[in-house]
């Protein structure tokens, strides 16, 4: 069960990673996605850390709320 749990998990970080546009301009390059995302971990343990995570969130949650009311529109 847990193994099924975490799979799903997985699957789900993947399709935000598509779902932010990352596979489409990278030109699905492994090597660069790693990169950037070592970048944005780098700048999330920065000295502004609190304030890139809360911008992150911001940015997030409106995506999330802006497909959600695309979706009901449709």
């Amino acid at each position: 069960m847990q193994r099924r749990e975490r799979t799903r998990y997985l699957i789900e970080l993947g399709g935000l990673v598509q779902k932010a546009g990352l596979v489409e301009l990278t030109g699905d390059d492994r090597a660069t996605l790693y990169g950037a995302l070592l970048d944005l971990a780098g700048r999330g343990r920065g000295d502004d850390a609190g304030d890139v995570l809360a911008l992150w969130k911001r940015r997030g949650k409106r995506a999330f709320d802006t497909e959600a009311e695309t979706t009901e529109e449709s």
